[in-house]
């Protein structure tokens, strides 16, 4: 007589069958808190975002993402960050939903950045330092814009450790120049030139436009002067030749 497979009502596993597999680890997309709490700090992490997403563009094993819940630990959920910008060297661009460490070759961001908000105290960033600090990132830029302060940390002998002069600090990974205009967080890539907000892009694309028109309608006019003159030169050559003269013996 075949032998009947029980379920225990304790466990729900089966006398006689191997147990059921484990249900998927559940690492969620969102942690129900805002991107940014105002809108000064919003510009400056997508200023941030963007710029090195532009940099990096053409690079096909460099990820950029912003506000993107990290889980460093596989099975470990509950243990995950959401830096306000991250860099992930040797993975692809592309779109996720959140960075799963195991999922992703077992590499953790290189790059970090915080753009504080009013209500980021000083124990809570302590708490990200560590985080960072043990889970592996090798750069870590702290950015406070009420304040006006710009700190940074970077990884020697195995620890995260203080930037002394971050006015003029190139990074090691990035390759961008930091600075403070006034309190404005200022970031430089390596050809000079400074990142921008969405707006001064549009600002400067329109000025841009408005230069190559000026430019076009100049050159349209140059065009249009130099035929009315070549019309000129014919009209008088025409006349001459009227009155017996040979303009090409003149």
């Amino acid at each position: 007589m075949m032998a009947t497979a029980l379920i225990t009502p304790a466990t729900g596993s089966r006398r006689g069958l191997p147990p059921a597999s484990p249900q998927a680890m559940v690492y969620p997309e969102s942690d129900g808190k805002p991107m940014a709490d105002n809108t000064r700090q919003f510009d400056t992490i997508v200023m941030i975002q963007g710029g090195l997403a532009a940099l990096f563009a053409d690079r096909p094993d460099v990820f950029v993402a912003g506000d993107l819940l990290w889980y460093p630990v596989e099975g470990e959920p509950q243990i995950r960050a959401a830096p306000d910008t991250m860099v992930v060297f040797g993975r692809p661009p592309g779109h996720r939903g959140s960075y799963i460490q195991h999922e992703e070759d077992h590499i953790a961001p290189q790059v970090v950045f915080e753009v504080l908000s009013p209500g980021n105290t000083p124990a809570e960033m302590r708490k990200k330092l560590g985080f960072y600090d043990r889970y592996g990132v090798e750069e870590y830029y702290e950015y406070d814009p009420d304040r006006g302060t710009l700190k940074g940390w970077v990884r020697r002998e195995g620890r995260l450790e203080p930037i002394a002069q971050m006015e003029g600090w190139v990074s090691p990974l990035l390759g961008i120049r930091f600075g403070l205009e006034g309190t404005d967080l200022a970031l430089y890539h390596p050809d000079g030139q400074r990142f921008e907000t969405f707006v001064e892009q549009a600002q400067r694309a329109k000025a841009e436009r408005q230069r190559a028109e000026t430019e076009r309608q100049r050159a349209e006019a140059e065009q249009q002067r130099a035929e009315a003159a070549e019309r000129r030169i014919m009209q008088l050559a025409e006349r001459l030749r009227r009155l017996g003269v040979d303009p090409d013996a003149l």
